[in-house]
């Protein structure tokens, strides 16, 4: 069994894209000279071995964060750590065939990459004696890995990809200086008290949090080809959650985030207040609204649903090692240079794109966690299918990584989404979009659609064993009548499969959204963001959304809280 790829976003509003800049190679630091003196030993001593290797990696992620947050005016977290996980990539055999090779049969191998080695954050020499010895027990693995490799390809029937397992790539050489953290808590701790404090105000809302995260990540990446890289990274994000109860025991959530990478970036206290005050007045008209009966008919995706939707729907199913493994549905695999969408729109992932009109695009990168740079990638061009995204394992008619090899620190990297951009050439306005659906509820005597203003996140399964559908999770929902009216309702989910979902897909307007959140699947939890306007579909399926059955808090709150 498969388990879902999921999708954390977030969105907020922008519009024109700023490219990452250059910059100069600086010296080499004590980690990155220790990392490429054991590599070169293990190297030599183990191409010398019956079975030598052939490839080998080292990647060091040094993650250093602070977490504040507050509840109702007060706070309840302030903490900071800092680690640093090492990650090895050795491959023997050869190109063609090596020990990543995927074991057909072995339902859950995908998953058994996971490892978490760490490694002191001050002590390069320490760090040789940790990566000599995890290098011995990979090697070893390796070898009997292949074995199993060999067997498993020898008894089962001919595989229908015959692409190799590992593709050549020049190496790269890149040193960014390390980035520190730079924020004032104490400022922040002032201002997380006055975000969380208004909640208060509503007897129905139970948990408000704000939350402010900031990490530095640094990376040094060597690899037996050459590669040198040291990169560095900053995020920062503010979240604001509130959640509360119907009287049926539906839990209600709503979601506000602000993502950039340096915290100058982050909005000021009266936009976040004014997105506090609306939050509390979403919670409680929720509270009130009618429940949607599952239901099919046309409905508007703000740019919030529709870039959700194009990840779960279109992003996991152009991943590259999807389209080899025979255990994935591989939806579009057989599908390259054939019509998947209206000509007029396109879909494109770049890491390259840090910004879209001040708004920092969490997905942005230079390198990936394979030392590839990252790289542009027109996967679907006027509503033709083009390219996949692809990591160092090639698949047939896709030889070379495009930059997209991606990972969570302890994982093993494959194919991963970067920022999605949705690209349409034709738009119209949101009031356009609206009366084009209400022309098709007339048509077809539909008692009203659907407008899904913003969501949580959402979920997808690709492989063949159980069902290849999608789920998006909308916050506010609205009813649009034929008669132009709106109503908000609650307590559905967007639900439906691949192929027929996306052939439904009639028209965009003008207002670009952009989302940053976290995406997980086999390789763990990736930053990703997705950018697109809001998109009409012909019809959509909903059905009714998970609901507890435990009732709404006895007690009132007390006085005194506020």
């Amino acid at each position: 069994m498969r388990l879902p790829n999921r999708l954390l976003l977030f969105p907020t509003l922008a519009a024109v894209a700023l490219i990452l800049a250059a910059l100069p190679v600086r010296a080499a630091t004590p980690v990155l000279d220790a990392m490429k003196e054991e590599l070169q030993r293990s190297v030599k001593l183990l191409s010398e071995q019956p079975v030598p290797v052939y490839y080998l990696s080292y990647e060091v992620t040094e993650d250093r964060n602070v977490a504040l947050s507050a509840s109702f005016g007060n706070i309840t977290r302030s903490s900071e750590g800092e680690r640093r996980l090492v990650d090895i990539d050795l491959r023997v055999g050869s190109p063609q065939l090596d020990n990543s090779h995927p074991i057909r049969g072995d339902l859950f191998g995908n998953f058994r990459s996971f490892s978490r080695v760490e490694v002191p954050t001050d002590n390069p020499a320490a760090l040789r004696n940790i990566l000599w010895y995890e290098t011995d027990k990979k090697y070893k693995r390796a070898v009997e890995q292949l074995t199993k490799v060999k067997a498993n390809v020898r008894v089962k029937v001919e595989e229908e990809d015959q692409a190799g397992d590992f593709s050549p790539e020049a190496p790269e050489k890149w040193l960014d200086d390390p980035l520190p953290l730079n924020f004032d808590r104490a400022s922040w701790n002032d201002k997380l008290r006055r975000y969380s404090a208004p909640f208060s105000s509503s007897g129905h809302i139970y948990e408000a949090d704000a939350i402010l995260t900031a990490a530095a990540e640094t990376r040094w990446f060597v690899n037996s080809e050459g590669a040198e890289i040291r990169i560095s990274q900053t995020y920062y994000r503010l979240m604001i959650t509130a959640f509360t109860k119907a009287e049926d025991g539906m839990e209600l959530p709503r979601y506000e985030s602000f993502f950039s990478f340096d915290p100058d970036g982050l909005p000021g206290d009266g936009v976040v207040l004014r997105k506090v005050e609306k939050m509390i007045r979403d919670l409680e008209a929720l509270r009130a609204a009618p429940v949607v009966d599952p239901y099919t008919g046309p409905a508007i995706l703000s740019g919030a649903a529709s870039g959700v939707f194009f990840h779960e729907i279109l992003g996991h199913r152009v991943e590259g090692h999807r389209q080899k493994r025979e255990d994935e549905g591989q939806t579009f695999k057989k599908m390259v240079n054939q019509k998947v969408l209206p000509e007029t729109f396109s879909v494109v992932f770049d890491p390259t794109v840090r910004s879209i009109e001040s708004m920092d695009l969490v997905g942005a990168y230079r390198f990936d966690n394979q030392g590839v740079k990252g790289q542009r990638v027109e996967v679907i061009k006027n509503g033709v299918l083009k390219n996949f995204l692809m990591s160092r394992t090639p698949i047939e008619g896709f030889s070379r990584s495009n930059g997209h090899g991606r990972k969570q620190a302890g994982r093993s990297p494959v194919a991963r989404q970067s920022n999605l951009l949705v690209e349409v050439g034709e738009t119209h306005s949101r009031q356009e979009l609206k009366t084009m659906l209400i022309d098709q509820l007339k048509r077809e005597d539909k008692p009203f659609g659907l407008y899904f203003e913003d969501i949580q996140g959402g979920f997808t399964m690709t492989g063949r064993r159980i069902p290849n559908a999608f789920n998006v999770l909308p916050t506010m929902v609205y009813r649009i009548y034929a008669d132009g009216r709106e109503e908000l309702v609650r307590g559905v989910d967007l639900i439906g499969t691949p192929l027929t979902t996306f052939s439904q897909i009639t028209a965009a307007d003008d207002q670009v959204e952009v989302f940053s959140g976290s995406c997980g699947a086999e390789s763990g939890w990736v930053p990703v963001a997705a950018v697109s306007p809001g998109v009409l579909v012909s019809q959509i399926e909903v059905q009714k959304k998970e609901k507890s059955q435990e009732r709404t808090p006895i007690l009132p709150l007390p006085e005194s809280s506020g």
